[in-house]
Protein backbone atom coordinates (compact mmCIF):
# COMPACT_ATOMS: atom_id res chain seq x y z
CA UNK A 1 0.00 0.00 0.00
CA UNK A 2 2.85 2.31 1.21
CA UNK A 3 4.52 1.42 -2.49
CA UNK A 4 1.57 2.19 -4.21
CA UNK A 5 0.89 5.95 -2.30
CA UNK A 6 4.74 6.50 -3.03
CA UNK A 7 4.57 5.92 -6.80
CA UNK A 8 0.95 7.37 -7.05
CA UNK A 9 3.03 11.02 -5.36
CA UNK A 10 5.98 10.54 -7.61
CA UNK A 11 3.67 10.52 -10.62
CA UNK A 12 2.16 13.46 -9.52
CA UNK A 13 4.79 15.08 -8.98
CA UNK A 14 6.51 14.39 -12.41
CA UNK A 15 3.04 15.52 -14.16
CA UNK A 16 3.20 18.92 -12.18
CA UNK A 17 7.13 18.88 -13.11
CA UNK A 18 6.34 18.42 -17.11
CA UNK A 19 3.34 21.51 -16.94
CA UNK A 20 5.30 24.00 -15.34
CA UNK A 21 8.14 23.07 -18.19
CA UNK A 22 5.84 23.79 -20.63
CA UNK A 23 4.06 26.82 -19.20
CA UNK A 24 7.95 27.97 -18.76
CA UNK A 25 8.63 27.51 -22.38
CA UNK A 26 5.35 28.88 -23.40
CA UNK A 27 6.07 32.71 -21.42
CA UNK A 28 9.63 32.74 -22.96
CA UNK A 29 9.54 35.22 -25.38
CA UNK A 30 10.41 34.89 -29.33
CA UNK A 31 14.00 36.14 -29.79
CA UNK A 32 13.46 39.96 -31.57
CA UNK A 33 14.21 39.48 -36.04
CA UNK A 34 17.36 41.54 -36.32
CA UNK A 35 17.67 44.53 -37.87
CA UNK A 36 19.95 46.18 -40.56
CA UNK A 37 21.41 48.97 -38.74
CA UNK A 38 20.48 52.33 -39.19
CA UNK A 39 22.37 55.77 -40.15
CA UNK A 40 21.88 57.57 -36.78
CA UNK A 41 21.04 61.35 -37.87
CA UNK A 42 22.60 63.93 -38.78
CA UNK A 43 23.89 61.28 -41.51
CA UNK A 44 21.70 60.37 -43.98
CA UNK A 45 23.98 57.66 -46.16
CA UNK A 46 26.77 55.60 -45.32
CA UNK A 47 28.44 52.91 -47.40
CA UNK A 48 31.95 51.03 -46.85
CA UNK A 49 34.17 50.44 -49.98
CA UNK A 50 37.29 48.10 -49.52
CA UNK A 51 40.19 48.68 -51.72
CA UNK A 52 42.26 46.43 -50.42
CA UNK A 53 43.00 44.64 -47.10
CA UNK A 54 43.17 47.72 -44.33
CA UNK A 55 42.21 50.18 -47.10
CA UNK A 56 38.41 51.86 -46.48
CA UNK A 57 36.48 54.24 -47.56
CA UNK A 58 33.48 55.35 -46.20
CA UNK A 59 30.94 57.13 -47.80
CA UNK A 60 28.70 59.57 -45.75
CA UNK A 61 25.96 62.36 -46.42
CA UNK A 62 25.01 64.29 -43.82
CA UNK A 63 23.11 67.50 -42.91
CA UNK A 64 20.19 68.56 -40.54
CA UNK A 65 17.26 71.03 -41.37
CA UNK A 66 17.01 70.30 -44.94
CA UNK A 67 16.50 66.92 -46.98
CA UNK A 68 17.33 68.00 -50.32
CA UNK A 69 20.89 69.90 -49.02
CA UNK A 70 23.31 68.75 -47.24
CA UNK A 71 27.17 67.64 -47.56
CA UNK A 72 29.00 64.25 -48.51
CA UNK A 73 32.47 63.15 -47.09
CA UNK A 74 35.19 60.26 -47.97
CA UNK A 75 36.88 58.60 -44.94
CA UNK A 76 40.05 57.04 -46.08
CA UNK A 77 41.49 54.96 -43.71
CA UNK A 78 44.65 53.14 -44.23
CA UNK A 79 45.74 50.84 -41.36
CA UNK A 80 48.58 49.55 -42.55
CA UNK A 81 50.16 53.01 -43.43
CA UNK A 82 48.37 54.41 -40.39
CA UNK A 83 47.19 57.56 -42.82
CA UNK A 84 43.25 58.94 -42.22
CA UNK A 85 42.07 61.64 -44.61
CA UNK A 86 38.59 63.19 -45.47
CA UNK A 87 36.96 64.50 -48.46
CA UNK A 88 34.39 66.75 -48.14
CA UNK A 89 31.62 68.40 -50.90
CA UNK A 90 28.43 69.90 -50.83
CA UNK A 91 25.64 67.82 -51.94
CA UNK A 92 22.05 68.59 -53.40
CA UNK A 93 19.10 65.74 -53.18
CA UNK A 94 20.59 62.22 -52.21
CA UNK A 95 23.54 59.84 -52.29
CA UNK A 96 21.66 56.77 -54.68
CA UNK A 97 24.84 54.65 -54.78
CA UNK A 98 28.80 54.52 -54.34
CA UNK A 99 31.35 52.67 -56.75
CA UNK A 100 34.62 51.72 -56.93
CA UNK A 101 37.10 51.01 -60.40
CA UNK A 102 40.08 51.09 -61.29
CA UNK A 103 39.70 52.22 -65.19
CA UNK A 104 42.74 53.29 -65.95
CA UNK A 105 44.49 50.59 -64.82
CA UNK A 106 47.23 52.40 -62.70
CA UNK A 107 46.29 51.08 -59.30
CA UNK A 108 44.98 54.22 -58.23
CA UNK A 109 41.62 53.86 -57.36
CA UNK A 110 38.41 55.68 -58.67
CA UNK A 111 35.21 56.28 -56.50
CA UNK A 112 31.97 57.67 -58.05
CA UNK A 113 29.34 59.15 -55.89
CA UNK A 114 25.71 59.24 -57.88
CA UNK A 115 22.99 61.44 -56.77
CA UNK A 116 20.03 62.30 -57.47
CA UNK A 117 18.39 65.75 -57.61
CA UNK A 118 15.03 66.31 -55.15
CA UNK A 119 12.83 67.08 -57.92
CA UNK A 120 10.56 66.17 -60.36
CA UNK A 121 13.22 66.04 -62.77
CA UNK A 122 15.12 62.98 -60.99
CA UNK A 123 18.71 64.28 -62.76
CA UNK A 124 21.29 62.13 -61.53
CA UNK A 125 25.11 63.71 -60.98
CA UNK A 126 28.13 62.33 -60.27
CA UNK A 127 31.11 63.12 -58.28
CA UNK A 128 34.34 61.61 -58.97
CA UNK A 129 37.74 61.25 -57.38
CA UNK A 130 40.59 59.15 -58.00
CA UNK A 131 42.98 58.39 -54.97
CA UNK A 132 46.68 58.78 -55.41
CA UNK A 133 47.73 57.24 -51.70
CA UNK A 134 46.47 59.80 -49.49
CA UNK A 135 45.83 62.30 -51.99
CA UNK A 136 42.38 62.85 -53.72
CA UNK A 137 41.90 64.59 -57.02
CA UNK A 138 38.27 65.71 -58.20
CA UNK A 139 37.41 64.70 -62.19
CA UNK A 140 35.29 66.57 -64.32
CA UNK A 141 32.24 64.58 -65.11
CA UNK A 142 31.21 64.66 -68.17
CA UNK A 143 27.59 66.37 -68.56
CA UNK A 144 25.14 64.43 -71.17
CA UNK A 145 25.31 66.62 -74.65
CA UNK A 146 21.93 67.99 -76.47
CA UNK A 147 21.18 64.96 -78.60
CA UNK A 148 21.48 62.81 -75.33
CA UNK A 149 19.49 64.98 -73.25
CA UNK A 150 17.01 64.26 -75.87
CA UNK A 151 14.09 62.58 -73.88
CA UNK A 152 15.73 62.25 -70.70
CA UNK A 153 13.88 61.69 -67.63
CA UNK A 154 16.36 61.03 -65.24
CA UNK A 155 15.95 57.87 -63.17
CA UNK A 156 19.60 56.99 -64.09
CA UNK A 157 21.16 53.19 -63.42
CA UNK A 158 24.74 53.40 -62.91
CA UNK A 159 26.93 50.08 -63.05
CA UNK A 160 30.52 48.68 -63.71
CA UNK A 161 31.03 47.02 -66.45
CA UNK A 162 34.31 45.29 -68.00
CA UNK A 163 35.95 48.25 -65.76
CA UNK A 164 34.47 51.16 -66.79
CA UNK A 165 31.69 53.02 -65.44
CA UNK A 166 28.22 52.35 -67.62
CA UNK A 167 25.33 54.70 -67.28
CA UNK A 168 21.63 53.74 -68.58
CA UNK A 169 18.05 55.44 -68.94
CA UNK A 170 14.74 55.42 -70.37
CA UNK A 171 13.83 57.72 -73.40
CA UNK A 172 10.69 59.40 -73.57
CA UNK A 173 8.63 61.04 -76.53
CA UNK A 174 9.11 64.70 -75.95
CA UNK A 175 5.41 65.23 -75.89
CA UNK A 176 5.01 62.75 -72.95
CA UNK A 177 6.01 65.25 -70.00
CA UNK A 178 3.91 62.77 -67.14
CA UNK A 179 7.02 59.85 -68.60
CA UNK A 180 4.08 57.59 -69.03
CA UNK A 181 5.32 55.02 -71.19
CA UNK A 182 9.30 54.88 -72.56
CA UNK A 183 10.35 54.19 -76.33
CA UNK A 184 13.85 53.09 -75.85
CA UNK A 185 16.97 52.92 -73.66
CA UNK A 186 20.27 54.96 -74.35
CA UNK A 187 23.51 52.98 -73.03
CA UNK A 188 26.19 55.75 -72.14
CA UNK A 189 30.14 54.32 -71.22
CA UNK A 190 32.56 56.40 -69.63
CA UNK A 191 36.31 55.72 -69.31
CA UNK A 192 39.01 57.50 -68.12
CA UNK A 193 42.18 58.53 -70.49
CA UNK A 194 44.96 60.72 -68.93
CA UNK A 195 43.23 63.01 -66.05
CA UNK A 196 39.85 63.04 -68.22
CA UNK A 197 36.72 61.45 -68.37
CA UNK A 198 34.98 60.84 -71.85
CA UNK A 199 31.27 59.45 -72.58
CA UNK A 200 30.90 57.08 -75.51
CA UNK A 201 27.06 56.76 -76.25
CA UNK A 202 26.97 52.87 -76.78
CA UNK A 203 22.90 52.39 -77.48
CA UNK A 204 21.06 53.86 -81.49
CA UNK A 205 18.65 55.65 -81.27
CA UNK A 206 15.97 55.11 -83.38
CA UNK A 207 14.80 58.62 -83.13
CA UNK A 208 17.54 60.48 -84.42
CA UNK A 209 17.47 57.74 -87.36
CA UNK A 210 13.56 58.55 -88.10
CA UNK A 211 14.37 62.07 -87.71
CA UNK A 212 17.55 62.14 -90.04
CA UNK A 213 15.81 60.15 -92.95
CA UNK A 214 12.91 62.37 -92.99
CA UNK A 215 14.61 65.67 -94.14
CA UNK A 216 16.16 63.17 -97.43
CA UNK A 217 12.78 62.11 -98.10
CA UNK A 218 11.59 65.83 -98.10
CA UNK A 219 13.96 67.02 -100.20
CA UNK A 220 13.89 64.30 -102.83
CA UNK A 221 9.85 65.33 -102.83
CA UNK A 222 10.64 68.72 -103.33
CA UNK A 223 13.24 67.63 -106.22
CA UNK A 224 10.22 65.72 -107.81
CA UNK A 225 7.70 68.45 -107.77
CA UNK A 226 10.77 70.65 -109.26
CA UNK A 227 11.48 68.66 -112.18
CA UNK A 228 7.95 68.02 -112.58
CA UNK A 229 7.06 71.97 -112.79
CA UNK A 230 10.27 72.67 -115.26
CA UNK A 231 8.78 70.30 -117.60
CA UNK A 232 5.25 70.80 -116.99
CA UNK A 233 6.96 74.63 -117.94
CA UNK A 234 8.94 72.95 -120.89
CA UNK A 235 5.44 71.15 -122.06
CA UNK A 236 3.31 74.38 -122.50
CA UNK A 237 6.33 76.61 -123.93
CA UNK A 238 6.43 74.08 -126.45
CA UNK A 239 3.25 73.99 -127.26
CA UNK A 240 2.98 77.99 -127.42
CA UNK A 241 5.60 77.96 -130.09
CA UNK A 242 3.57 75.37 -132.06
CA UNK A 243 0.50 77.58 -131.87
CA UNK A 244 2.33 80.96 -132.81
CA UNK A 245 4.02 78.52 -135.72
CA UNK A 246 0.39 77.32 -136.74
CA UNK A 247 -1.03 80.88 -136.79
CA UNK A 248 2.25 82.30 -138.80
CA UNK A 249 1.52 79.81 -141.54
CA UNK A 250 -1.60 80.09 -141.83
CA UNK A 251 -1.41 84.51 -142.49
CA UNK A 252 1.39 83.62 -145.25
CA UNK A 253 -1.54 81.45 -146.72
CA UNK A 254 -4.19 83.76 -146.55
CA UNK A 255 -1.33 86.67 -148.10
CA UNK A 256 -1.00 84.42 -151.04
CA UNK A 257 -4.61 83.75 -151.55
CA UNK A 258 -5.18 87.36 -152.16
CA UNK A 259 -2.54 88.38 -154.09
CA UNK A 260 -3.31 85.58 -156.60
CA UNK A 261 -6.58 87.09 -156.43
CA UNK A 262 -5.39 90.68 -157.88
CA UNK A 263 -3.48 88.86 -160.29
Amino acid sequence: MKQYVYLLLGYMTFAAACGGNSSDKASVPAPAATQAPRVMAPFRFHKTIEVSPGQYYDVLAWGRGSESMGAFEILRSDSASMKYTTTTGDLEGRIVDVYNADMDTDGDPELFIHTQAADSTNAAEVFAFEYKDDNARKIDFPRLTRSQRKGYRGNDNFFIKDGNLMREFDVYDENDSLAKKPIQKRLIQYTLRGNSLSADQLSTDSVTKETAIAPVASRNQQTETQSGSKSSSVRKKSTSRRSVKRRTSSRKKQTTKKRRRHR
